[in-house]
């Protein structure tokens, strides 16, 4: 049966497997991009695009989106009818909304911490401030905003609790996807006029500078290497087009909860949404940093792409076992991110003060390249060492189905 393909030994009955493959997927792909063993000698599909176009690296955080969605739409169907079950619910969306926001901005803090001890600062500033906008931030910001809608646009099923009204949930994606594409277009801002996309005239780069300043936003987030920060990738205004992205996950969720998952549908809605994606780019250009709506429709079709992937690889046994460390990493995404992300701070941290000392990244390739001659491969290793040993060290936890989830 199509649920024997989606469930697991070693982990709660209740897990769906392609998740966990989904999440896996999408931060092994984070590791990969945030921490390589020299810069200079990294495969292209893993660096981001500067700006307008795309790269294979642009696509991961959207399709952790889409199973943040997927995830929430299979909490649902569910209770809430009296004031109880409501507030257990909001409560728990608050707390989670909570801790992901503080947990970002304690990785935030982990590049300042890096920089006092040695590292060298990457933007314009040698004491950098700490930085407020975060990819947890967003996720938490997202993840309400989709349950606020879920539960607003709601019908009651036969048993009288609170379903997915599919059609409602998919209006609202494109709805706030046209909408981003009016504001973008049509909304002036003050000293730069209407339908710029750049990095300093367009509204979304200019609503986080009023509202953060950019002391306090990326410290990359600027036209030229370590210039003036206009813009931060995780801005605010970018929350709604990437909840386009975490409501087409609650669109697949649905499906997969209903039982079988409609495989051919999800391809081909994933097809379209890529085209379509593309079509636009001419009038609107694809744009992770403002999260343009051609960027939020081509990530979301890949993204789709994806889920359907690896449902057809997980019915292979083989493939299944293959695949056994993206489920561990998958399983406990939380915490494979935030090793991720402290790794990625501590590698630019010298490993003594004598001038000229190798950082901590620089000690590792080098010994990866005293082993693998080719730099791009090297550079690669030391990725995949990282995401092998983050998965070897949850292994245990796994197998006895315990898993760390906010």
């Amino acid at each position: 049966m199509e649920e024997q393909a989606i469930t697991t030994a070693g982990a709660r009955p209740d897990r769906v497997v392609v998740l966990d493959l989904l999440r896996g997927f999408a931060v092994a792909g984070m590791m990969l991009v945030a921490n390589t063993g020299d810069w200079a000698h990294t495969y292209k599909p893993l660096v981001h695009a500067d700006w307008n176009g795309w790269t294979p690296a642009d696509v991961v955080f959207p399709t952790f989106l889409l199973s943040v969605g997927m995830a929430l739409g299979l909490s649902f169907p569910r209770a809430l009818e009296t004031g109880e079950e409501r507030r257990r619910f909001w409560t728990r969306i608050a707390r989670r909304m909570a801790l992901l926001i503080l947990l970002g901005l304690a990785l935030n803090a982990t590049y300042n911490v890096a920089v006092a001890l040695g590292a060298t600062p990457i933007g314009p500033d040698a004491v950098p401030a700490l930085r407020y906008p975060s990819i947890l931030a967003r996720i938490a910001l997202c993840y309400g905003l989709a349950a606020a809608l879920i539960v607003g646009t709601g019908r009651r099923d036969a048993d009288g609790r609170t379903a997915i009204n599919l059609a409602a949930v998919a209006g609202i994606a494109v709805a706030i996807l046209l909408g981003y594409w009016a504001l973008l277009r049509f909304v002036p801002v003050p000293g730069f006029g209407a339908g710029r996309l750049d990095q300093v005239g367009s509204l979304p780069t200019w609503i986080d500078r009023q509202l953060f300043g950019p002391a306090h936003m990326w410290a990359m987030g600027s036209a030229t290497w370590q210039g003036p920060v206009t813009y931060d990738g995780e801005g605010l205004l970018g929350t709604l087009p990437s909840t386009a992205n975490v409501l087409l996950g609650v669109v697949a969720g649905r499906w997969w909860k209903a039982g079988t998952p409609p495989l051919a549908r999800t391809a081909a809605i994933g097809a379209a949404l890529v085209v379509a994606g593309l079509l636009l780019d001419p009038v609107m250009p694809i744009n992770k940093k403002i999260w343009t709506p051609s960027f939020a429709a081509m990530t979301g079709g890949w993204a789709m792409l994806a889920l359907v992937a690896l449902q057809i690889a997980a019915r292979s046994p083989v493939l299944l076992r293959l695949m056994t460390p993206l489920r561990i990493v998958g399983a406990s995404a939380v915490v494979a991110y935030v090793v991720s992300i402290v790794c990625q701070s501590a590698a630019g941290v010298p490993l003594n003060h004598t001038p000229g000392a190798l950082t901590t990244q620089g000690w590792i390739d080098h010994v990866a390249e005293s082993v693998i001659p080719d730099q791009w491969v090297a550079s690669l290793a030391c990725s995949l060492l990282l995401l092998g040993l983050v998965a070897l060290a949850l292994a245990p936890l796994h197998r006895r189905g315990v898993h760390f989830r906010l």
